[in-house]
């Protein structure tokens, strides 16, 4: 939940979760009465043979909580299920630049999902970086829809089209 623009005094804060725990400190801290932010972005995950798209934090264990220092109870954060600590220096919080978290908000849908651009184009040289021909490298042919990849790979004597997860790729220097 956030409303855009920063009251006098307001500031964007850091605070860092427990292990796989943010959506549970978020939960809890807007229990307390504070603003807080969580960016994600969608990705795949593969198990036992099924792929299925999720959302996970784009920054894994990092929450953004709008507070004012001289109104808010933030040492309550500390204390809050699901946290371990605001980020600080010399016991003061420190807040994040200004317009960073805007920034992000901007970009980010509804769902606080912020939107990947594809950072790879038909064409490009990849290189694959998981699995049985780790250390491959081919050439893209396509991207669709449900996060798989059409490549060409040179084995052996020719070349051979195969389908890959996206995440199993990078950009080959």
């Amino acid at each position: 939940m956030t409303s855009g623009f920063l009251d006098e005094g307001e500031r964007w804060f850091v605070g860092y979760t427990l292990p796989c725990k943010e959506i549970l400190a978020l939960e809890h801290l807007r229990r307390q009465g504070f603003e807080t932010f969580l960016p994600r972005i969608t990705g795949t995950r593969r198990h036992a043979r099924k792929v299925e798209r999720v959302k996970g934090a784009l920054f894994p264990r990092y929450v953004f909580i709008r507070l004012d220092l001289q109104r808010d109870r933030w040492r309550s954060v500390n204390g809050t299920i699901g946290m371990a600590y605001l980020l600080a220096a010399m016991e003061t919080p420190s807040p994040v630049p200004v317009g960073f978290v805007e920034a992000l908000q901007e970009i980010a849908g509804a769902d606080d999902v912020v939107a990947r651009e594809p950072d790879l184009a038909p064409g490009e040289a990849v290189r694959i970086v998981a699995g049985p021909l780790a250390g491959q490298v081919g050439e893209l042919l396509r991207l669709d829809a449900r996060g798989r990849v059409e490549m060409l790979l040179g084995l052996l004597s020719g070349k051979v089209r195969l389908k890959v997860a996206r995440d199993m790729l990078e950009r080959a220097a």
